[in-house]
């Protein structure tokens, strides 16, 4: 991933956070912190940002176990869950990998996933590859659940997937384009993703962000950043 296609991807995760009071983020999610401290220096320092791993933009002494109370209690807007699949439901694989029958690969587990995804009012999918071998028709294990089963209480859940070759907003149980990434596609992205999704009308081209959001990703956002994610903060540096 070049550098302008990474600051572009971290403008769109402000972007889908605007509004939010606090934001989590997880572990080994370098683009999603980027973009939440983004959000957070736009909305002039009222938004909150939690980053598991950080010392510097963390209120946790206990990791994950406070993470979970603050879901609990309503006091985190957003979080952001990956996974080794994504399927057109919405659901997301952490556990393994199955082909012919059989688990083939596995992997650290969910650690609170599905708890999150149900009690998050806005979870975001981020995914950095596109292929079809992430973006799948049926996810080989359900570890957070997209819409879930009917009749189940849930605060959230999924309401858009972000990749380095468009943004989906999660409506109704499906994925809907709603923007190309510029130099991207229809048809590509069309062969590249596993799952069949709908169409916002004419679709847009992703806007790229703005000099003044690029100079603070590039400044305070990349010095932030070095605390926690230093090779990330470096080739953000160029």
């Amino acid at each position: 991933m070049t550098r302008e296609e990474t600051l572009l991807l971290i403008a769109e995760v402000a972007r889908l956070l605007e509004g939010c009071r606090h934001v989590a983020v997880g572990a080994l999610s370098p683009i999603p912190a980027a973009g939440a401290l983004l959000a957070r220096e736009l909305a002039g320092g009222t938004m909150r940002v939690s980053i598991l791993g950080s010392r510097r933009h963390s209120p946790f002494t206990e990791g994950g176990r406070e993470l979970f109370d603050c879901a609990a209690q309503g006091r985190i807007d957003a979080f952001f869950l990956s996974g080794v699949q994504i399927d057109g439901a919405g659901n997301v694989n952490l556990l393994g990998l199955v082909a012919e029958g059989r688990v083939t690969r596995r992997f650290a587990g969910n650690f609170g996933a599905p708890y999150l995804a149900y009690l998050v009012p806005r979870l975001i999918l981020f995914s950095s590859d596109h292929d079809p071998r992430r973006l799948v028709e049926k996810v080989d294990y359900v570890t957070a659940p997209g819409s879930g089963p009917p009749g189940v209480w849930r605060k959230g859940g999924p309401v858009a997937l972000l990749t380095p070759r468009c943004r989906f907003a999660f409506r109704d149980g499906r994925f809907l384009l709603e923007s190309l990434h510029p130099d991207q596609d229809l048809d590509e992205v069309r062969a590249q993703t596993g799952f069949t999704f709908d169409l916002a009308g004419r679709v847009a081209v992703t806007a790229p962000p703005p000099e003044e959001w690029r100079a603070c990703i590039l400044g305070p956002v990349r010095e932030a950043m070095a605390e926690v994610y230093p090779l990330f903060a470096t080739r953000l540096a160029g």
